[in-house]
């Protein structure tokens, strides 16, 4: 018989989530969706990106991946090796004044999310078009893999990302 990965696993929970805060609890809209499978290097990739109903410009993306080592390990049943996934979030708004909110963005979500996390801002800007701001793409990325043994915590994490929402509109 057939047994998912935790990879699987873990998408469907994330997946089941985020489509109850759409769906049952009118909180967010989910603005895109990749189910991937990069054959090349035998990578896993699931992201579900969306924003809050009230922010639509600020949006927010769970990016799930499991690399040939966690997938190879787990199917093979590997001894003394630590299986999972990585997790990142990678929110983006638009920014004006950028070493004030830069600023104020990495110490918001060091509050927010602790020593758990390594956050790299990228900005970019349109060539030929005004300059009125740069659009800032906001990586998070978990130092901890994330296993079965995290699902019970999915629902407060993405209450975190609301909150990290929030405070990201307000910056």
């Amino acid at each position: 018989m057939y047994d998912p990965t935790v990879f699987e696993n873990l998408k469907v929970a994330f997946e089941n989530h985020v489509y109850d805060l759409d769906n049952l609890d009118c909180a967010i809209t989910i603005g895109n969706r990749v189910d991937r499978m990069d054959f090349s290097i035998l990578t896993r990739e699931f992201a579900i990106q969306f924003s809050k109903l009230d922010q639509p410009n600020v949006t927010a993306e769970i990016v799930l991946e499991a690399k040939l080592e966690d997938l190879a390990g787990e199917i093979l049943e590997l001894p003394n090796s630590n299986f999972g996934c990585s997790l990142m979030l990678r929110f983006c708004k638009k920014v004006e004044e950028v070493d004030i909110q830069c600023s104020k963005i990495e110490q918001t979500l060091n509050g927010i999310w602790e020593d758990e996390i390594e956050i790299s801002q990228t900005l970019s800007f349109n060539y030929k078009q005004e300059a009125s701001g740069y659009e800032n793409t906001i990586e998070v990325k978990f130092k901890q893999k994330m296993n079965e043994e995290n699902m019970s915590e999915i629902g407060e994490f993405l209450h975190h990302v609301l909150i990290t929402l929030d405070m990201l509109f307000e910056i």
